[in-house]
């Protein structure tokens, strides 16, 4: 049985499940036993955030504009909250700002408000008497600002903190006696603390990737914190007025549908060898292949499947019409067609060149032209192509303008010409003598493309008029149109001339779609075996490195398969590489510290003496690290490959046997990332022990860090 509150697609997560292990109900409550009431605050108060009909903001509180300062965007106090609320009932409540230094920050701006009763305090001191008492060990006083402040109800509880105090917040919280604990996101999760009310005070957050809004299941997990079952008939959830959020925005939150359930199943060495150990190849792959990741990024392929049948039947239909002529003979009425094509180029371009300089020629030609010379004229009328016979009657010279040409036509009509307007001048004909004695009308418009009919006494003139003829052309261009009129018919016989004209065109789609269809295969291939390309690239470094032969691990695979970490493949070589046998329970632990995980902070400090022991050990597996991170890079593996060694001084140390005061007075990390590089330096200890083919110096050496290291505040069962 799981349960869940904030999954949006938990049909799809039954319909994995009945596909793995088979029948399976889905059953889906909206009942919450403390329903939720949603509210806003601002510097007025605070005020129901939707409207009654709980679909929208609440009208009544206006959206506030940026101005030049928070009052005047009313962004409230954080006392005004903590009072408004207080004064509504809506105690005990949790907090949540979204950095260590903001939930301190709070704290401390509260130093005059008590929230506790007498005898509330009164409880909380002796408690706290008999904590100070337990744990001398914490350097804390009655006096001191911490304990002050649970003094009056009000605790910070974030990761900094050390543990043996956030269990104490915790239990004090959960009687009723921590009125306001001021929280980091990670308390949403896992920890009992349930709230009468839940103050979120921003929507967005600063993430290592820059500046978001919350995803709609990080809201829903902190505002279900709100209403204490058995307790509260109503829990409240408060959203802020903030510089950069206001109403609307909280009310979509409020009215947001939970983001669905992703997967998180991502093969890693450890899972590779493990499998391999127990299973055969092909029973791994369908073990891997059987994943809610492989099964969800299967579900997704719908509309790329349909997709890819739709360019499957167009393949088809026009391969059916391409495919009637054999492949061979279309590749050589193709090559046929593009030596026509480029000989009919050739032959404009050469017609051009002629056409160009006759043109030239041409306007010299009747600038110096006399009357009586026959010309042709460029037709005027549309649809007309045929050039005009004509003979130059005579010559007029508009002041400051080009020459106009007075010509009579064959048609035995007047027509007014530019010099441009004349294709063709035949000079090699006799003149007409007769047009000296002509006189052209004198209502004839003296201006380009005028014209006007004959007299019937110029009709024999015009009749003299030479009929145009076609100019002689250059031999390369002959013999060019020679070539392209051969070529065009050797095509039009060519027996893999296509039936249809648009043939080519749906032989280029026939081709494009042939691409497509491998691109969009492929993509579809990656996508439904995207975890098992995972699986093999793994499976490729460990046997690079000598821990998979023949699909089975070797012994130094059943080394690795033995460590859980980050990178079990880094883990498991460095404790196989012979550079940590020899050293120190206090050294030992340093090495193992800098390989296991990443200094969070890039200003941590620990002011301790290097530990040169370790950091020569640490040297050795270099060169290792360097071949590991290559194969990575090429196999696009991300697994982190730590070689941290600012902080391994505090770990040595802390096995060494100095005291809690003085390693955290030889540092800047808080008390409880302290705790937590040595809880996790003391797991991975714990696991040396157990890890197969180890020399027993080594395991000895393992236990005794990890007893030394098991100390107040950092001690836990961490096993032996």
């Amino acid at each position: 049985m799981a349960l869940s509150a904030t999954v949006a697609n938990s049909a799809e997560l039954t319909a994995w499940i009945e596909r793995v292990h088979g029948p399976t109900e889905l059953v889906y409550s909206t009942y919450r036993p403390v329903p939720l009431q949603f509210f806003f605050g601002h510097d007025k108060g605070i005020f129901p955030l939707l409207n009654d009909p709980g679909t929208g903001p609440n009208p009544r509180i206006k959206p506030q504009r940026p101005r030049g300062n928070l009052r005047q965007q009313g962004v409230p106090s954080l006392t005004e909250i903590v009072m408004a609320l207080r004064e509504r009932d809506m105690l005990p409540a949790i907090y949540f700002i979204f950095s260590r230094r903001g939930c301190d920050q709070a704290v401390a701006a509260l130093t005059t408000v008590n929230l506790l009763t007498t005898e509330e305090a009164g409880n909380v001191r002796t408690q706290l008497v008999e904590f100070l008492q337990r744990n001398p060990q914490v350097g804390q006083t009655l006096d001191s600002p911490l304990v002050s402040a649970l003094g009056r109800g009000i605790a910070a509880h974030h990761a900094g903190v050390l543990p043996v105090w956030k269990s104490l917040i915790e239990t004090l919280f959960q009687q009723g006696l921590i009125k306001v604990v001021f929280a980091t996101e990670t308390l949403a999760a896992g920890i009992n603390m349930p709230a009468r009310t839940t103050v979120i005070s921003s929507l967005s957050k600063r993430t290592d990737s820059g500046h978001r809004l919350l995803f709609p299941s990080e809201f829903l997990q902190m505002a279900g914190r709100a209403g204490r079952r058995g307790m509260d008939t109503q829990g409240y959830v408060v959203t802020l007025q903030t510089p950069f959020e206001g109403i609307r925005e909280a009310a979509q939150f409020a009215l947001a549908d939970p983001d669905p359930l992703a997967s998180k199943f991502t093969p890693s060495y450890g899972m590779v060898l493990n499998l391999l150990q127990r299973h055969t190849l092909a029973e791994a792959r369908d073990l891997v292949e059987r994943s809610f990741g492989q099964f969800l990024s299967t579900q997704t392929l719908g509309p790329e499947e349909t997709r890819l049948a739709q360019l499957q039947t167009q393949y088809q239909t026009l391969q059916s019409t391409v495919g009637q002529v054999k492949p061979e003979l279309v590749a050589q009425y193709e090559k046929l067609y593009q030596r026509h094509k480029e000989s009919l180029r050739l032959l404009k371009v050469l017609e051009q060149q002629s056409q160009e300089g006759r043109r030239q020629n041409l306007g010299l030609a009747v600038n110096f032209a006399v009357t009586g010379t026959m010309l042709n004229l460029r037709p005027a009328g549309k649809g007309v192509h045929a050039p005009i016979p004509a003979v130059l009657v005579a010559k007029v010279a508009p002041a400051g303008r080009p020459p106009l040409l007075i010509c009579l036509g064959r048609d035995n009509t007047w027509r007014v010409a530019a010099v441009e307007d004349v294709v063709d001048l035949h000079a090699e004909l006799p003149r007409l003598a007769a047009v000296d004695t002509l006189t052209p009308p004198t209502d004839l418009v003296l201006k380009p493309g005028q014209q006007r009919p004959g007299f019937p006494e110029t009709v024999p003139l015009a009749a003299q008029v030479a009929v145009p003829f076609s100019p002689e052309l250059p031999p390369e261009v002959l013999a060019q149109r020679e070539e392209v009129q051969q070529l065009a018919e050797a095509l039009a016989r060519h027996p893999g001339r296509p039936p249809d004209k648009r043939f080519f065109k749906h032989r280029q789609q026939l081709q494009a779609l042939e691409t497509e269809i491998r691109q969009e295969t492929e993509r579809l291939e990656a996508h439904k075996h995207q975890y098992w390309r995972q699986f093999a690239n793994l499976m490729d470094i460990l046997v690079n490195m000598g821990c998979l032969e023949d699909g089975r691990p070797t012994a130094l695979g059943e080394t690795v398969a033995a460590v859980r970490g980050d990178n079990e493949l880094w883990l498991g070589l460095a404790l196989a590489s012979g550079a940590l046998d020899h050293l120190a329970p206090n050294d030992l632990a340093a090495a193992c510290m800098a390989i296991v995980l990443e200094v969070g902070r890039t200003d941590s400090w620990a002011r301790y003496p290097a530990v040169q022991e370790a950091e020569l050990a640490l040297a050795k597996l270099r060169p290792l690290r360097r071949k590991l991170f290559q194969l990575q890079r090429r196999a696009q593996v991300t697994f982190p490959i730590w070689l941290e060694t600012d902080l391994i001084p505090l770990v040595e140390r802390w096995v060494a046997g100095v005291d809690w005061a003085d390693l955290c007075a030889h540092t800047n990390l808080d008390g409880g990332d302290i705790v937590r590089l040595l809880r996790r330096t003391g797991d991975f200890l714990s696991q040396i022990p157990h890890v197969p083919h180890l020399p027993a110096g080594l395991r000895d050496s393992a236990r005794l860090a990890l007893t030394a290291m098991n100390r107040f505040p950092v001690d836990e069962d961490m096993g032996d």
